[in-house]
Formats: structure tokens, sequence, C-alpha cells
């Protein structure tokens, strides 16, 4: 069960997990609340498409094509969300207003249907279509981020969590700071790493040619662009590498809130020449496979998806030092973790991007290395 397969890290896992199954031993139903996005023609042809649902799919819409009741059920959260929020002094990003949409939405939905399955997956949170609207003998919910990072209505999170029989996390890391934050659930936890599609993802690398410019060093980041993400320093790094005589050029692929704050640091930093916004992109492994090394400054991840992509495609990565960081790879190793702080960051980079000893070791590697997680599977037979 998800969202819609719009481009992202979770999505391009739940493609990874429905490309791993065993369909001879197996029925797998898909259930998305919206038929929509790029990676929907690499869906297995296994796999059994539940029909769009038009009460579901208004949860992703734009609220002039909602039904009445969603519209209803959106105007209450955004009341108690602003309540809520106010109350609490909360402020920036925040699951307040989504959590509590889907808790009230989902007096107004139908039931997914009417069968009853020995194991019902809801991959992305809120969980409370699984948790209410369909019938499963054991029921799974995932973490895909670090909630150490979030502001909270713990209340009905908590309230949501212990329905479900086991609460999958992508990471030692994201697991810790859920079970703390909810440490009566922690008996329900496991980890399930992403399971990664390193064949299509291969494969997808070749449909075209991407040519960068060989006279600079070429820099690739991918995500949305948003607080979490960090793109926004990545002006400031670049201004920096070229005043230390590194002539870079940094392309960031995605789409996001904050695209006028990037391109207006762009302008700040008198980048223009050197960060380069290729908007979202349906297929960015080619780019990736162009670049000479590829970037992830977040401030916080729960596990990149496009960092394991760019290992695959065995390329140099550099993280930041976020909360996860050591979960993501093993430093020097199969990539390198620098300093969060941005002047840090800039003098480091600049330093590993002339060690072309340490990158080919990393490259090495990671040819060497298999960053798929198939076996994590069996994790999810074991539950069934």
């Amino acid at each position: 069960m998800g969202h819609a397969l719009r481009l992202g890290g979770v999505e391009t896992s739940l493609i990874g997990l429905l490309q791993s199954f065993d369909y001879s031993r197996y029925e797998v139903d898909l259930f998305l609340y919206l038929h929509d996005g790029e990676f929907m023609p690499h869906i297995p042809k296994e796999v059994n498409v539940l029909p769009q649902n038009t009460s579901y799919a208004s949860l992703l819409l734009p609220f002039n094509q909602n039904t009445f009741r969603l519209k209803t059920a959106k105007v209450l959260a955004k009341i108690y969300a602003f309540s809520f929020c106010k109350i609490k002094n909360i402020a920036g990003e925040n699951f307040v207003y989504l959590l509590n949409l889907h808790r009230i939405a989902h007096w107004f939905l139908p039931k997914v249907n009417t069968k009853k399955y020995n194991l019902g997956i809801s991959f992305l949170s809120p969980h409370y279509t699984l948790s209410k609207k369909l019938t499963a003998i054991k029921k799974v919910a995932w973490i895909h981020t670090d909630y150490s990072m979030y502001a909270l209505d713990e209340k009905h999170e908590l309230v949501m969590w212990k329905s479900f029989d086991k609460i999958a996390a992508i990471g030692n890391h994201s697991l810790k700071v859920f079970a703390q934050k909810f440490p009566s659930l922690k008996d329900k936890c496991m980890v399930v790493e992403n399971i990664l599609p390193q064949d299509f993802v291969k494969r997808r690398s070749k449909e075209f040619t991407v040519a960068f410019e060989k006279k600079h060093i070429n820099l690739c980041s991918i995500g949305r662009f948003s607080y979490p993400k960090n793109f926004d320093n990545i002006p400031e790094i670049t201004r920096n590498l070229l005043n230390h005589g590194v002539s870079v050029k940094w392309y960031i692929i995605g789409y996001g809130s904050d695209e006028a704050l990037i391109n207006a640091k762009i302008k700040e930093y008198n980048v223009e020449e050197s960060v380069i916004l290729l908007g979202k992109k349906s297929n960015p492994y080619p780019y990736i496979k162009a670049c000479d090394v590829y970037v992830q400054p977040s401030r916080y991840e729960g596990k990149a998806v496009t960092v394991r992509e760019a290992q695959m495609l065995h390329k140099p990565v550099v993280i930041t030092n976020f909360p996860s960081a050591k979960s993501q790879l093993a430093d020097g190793f199969d990539g390198i973790i620098l300093p969060m702080e941005t002047n840090a960051f800039s003098i480091a980079l600049k330093d590993f991007l002339k060690d072309i000893t340490l990158q080919e070791k990393l490259i090495h590697n990671c040819k060497n290395s298999d960053f798929s997680n198939q076996l994590e599977i069996n994790k999810i037979y074991n539950l069934s």
C-alpha cells in the first residue's frame, strides 16, 4: 500500500520490494491512493494493481478537486494542526497536519476491498488506511525517516502505530530514534533495509548519454528542494570551492518549495554558471553515471536511496555528517562523511576532490559491493 509512484526514494524502494517477490509463491495486490507517477510503468506485471478509488485519490489532489467529505476532512485537519502547533509552539517541518488529515479522513473513506490478506504492508506514513480500511492477519508499517527531526502529535502517532503487529525501520538509526520517541513500541520494531532494484538502476543509466564538460569536476545531487536536503547551501559551498581554485559544476536534480530560495542563493554567490538546477527528471541515472562525484549534503535523512543508487553506479559518494550518516555508508570504504557546517564541509570537499587515490579506492570498493539488499525480502516472507 502506497500513496503514488512519483519520483522519490520511498517510491524507488517500493519498486525494489515489488521486484523482489517470488511470484510463484505469493500473490501481491498493490493499492495506491493515486495512479500517478514516473514509476507506474515499472510495477512488475505479476502485481495486481487495485483500481483507483476517487475518495483516496482526493487525499493527494488539490482542494478544488476533492470530494465534499475530503474537503471537510482537510478543513478540520488544518484547524486542528494550526491550534495544536500554536499551543505547542511548533514551527517548521512537522507531521501534524498530514497525520491528522488521515486520522480524520478515515471516517469518510470506504474499505479498500473485502479481501482478507495474510500480510498487509503500509509503505508510507500516515498508516491509517491499512490500520482501519483493510483486513489482514498481520499488518506492518514502515518508517522511512529520522523521527528525532520532526515535531509530532505524539498522542495520535502512538494510537496509529500501536495498531500494527510490526514496525519496520529502514536502518538502525531510524529504529533507535523511533523507539526513543515511543518506548512502548520498541518490541514491535525491526530493521528491514531498503531493497533496491540494482539491475533496474544500471539498465536505466544506459538509456541515454549525458555529456558533462570534462574541464570541470562535475558534481551531482538529487532530492526534493526542501530544508532537509540542504541544497540552499550548495551555492555558498560552490563559491568557496571556486575561490580555492577548484573548477566545479554542480548539477542538482529535483523539484520543490525551496527552488526560489536556491535560485536566490545562486545569484547571491554569483555562481550562475557553476550551479545548475536541472529540474525534475524521470530518469536521473544517466546524470549520476556521467558525474565525477555524487554529493548528498543533507541536514538529515532516514536513509538516502540516491546515495545507494550512486554507489550502484560506482560513483565516489560524499555525504554530510547527519545523524544517520554512519548507517548510510562505511566512511572511507564506500563513501566519505564530511562535516555538516558549510565552511568546514567546503574545505573537506576541496581536499577530497584533489585526492584521486581516495576516490579510486571508493570506486573500487563500490564495484565489489552489493547494495541491493535482496536478502531483506526474507524478513518479509517470515512475517507472512
